[in-house]
């Protein structure tokens, strides 16, 4: 009876140690704070950006597999004009392809570069993905280039107000403006780093736009 006992005691003593360290285990434990990110790409596909738009595209499916299954991506084109031409999962591969392939063609038509008109619906879209409780970035990849119709391009004076009006809803919104020439990349840090800060806005030219990626990826908290 007194060796029933014993063990008995001691079965409880060691099932209570590791309760106990289960407990502290588990007390300690850092919940995993992951955000689904919401990624609205601006590519261009004017005229003045076709001789680097292959490349670009490349980069494009480069940046959408490190993403999440659980993020989810826009792409706009910018040409004259501006329109959605993909939205989903960034790991449909075929499916972002053929979406580029077929609406980032040369069209002689067309003369001038959207960036202005595409950037505000890019931002309207980050407004609609953090209501839906993603964390909402933009990357812009093209040239840059102000060409066409003078409303539809970049106000360099009053974007910096436009990205403070959207921090007011979306306090986390990060920027990668890629693939542009250093003197425009210059004045974007010029305008938006006062805005955005140093962590949270990120350029690159084409040479080192793989480390962009890295720096863009731990702006969106990966």
């Amino acid at each position: 009876m007194n060796k029933r006992l014993i063990t008995l005691g001691i079965i409880i003593l060691a099932l209570s140690i590791i309760t106990k360290l289960l407990y502290a285990g588990l007390k300690n434990l850092e919940i995993d704070d992951f955000k689904p990110a919401a990624v609205m790409f601006v590519v261009d596909s004017s005229a003045s950006n076709q001789e680097e738009l292959t490349e670009q595209k490349k980069y494009l499916r480069q940046l959408c597999s490190l993403l999440d299954p659980e993020d989810k991506i826009k792409i706009l084109k910018v040409s004259e004009d501006s329109y959605l031409i993909y939205e989903g999962t960034p790991h449909n591969n075929s499916g972002i392809q053929k979406a580029m392939e077929a609406f980032t063609q040369y069209d002689t038509d067309e003369y001038g570069t959207a960036y202005g008109e595409t950037i505000k619906k890019a931002f309207s879209h980050c407004l609609t993905m953090k209501k839906e409780g993603y964390t909402p970035a933009v990357v812009v990849i093209g040239d840059l280039e102000n060409e066409g119709s003078v409303e539809k391009q970049i106000n360099w004076e009053t974007l910096p107000q436009n990205v403070s009006a959207v921090k007011k809803y979306v306090p986390d919104i990060a920027m990668m403006f890629v693939y542009a020439h250093p003197e425009k990349l210059d004045m974007v840090k010029e305008k938006l780093t006062p805005v955005l800060g140093e962590k949270k806005l990120i350029v690159s030219p084409a040479q080192n736009a793989d480390r962009a990626s890295r720096e863009f990826l731990k702006a969106i908290g990966r």
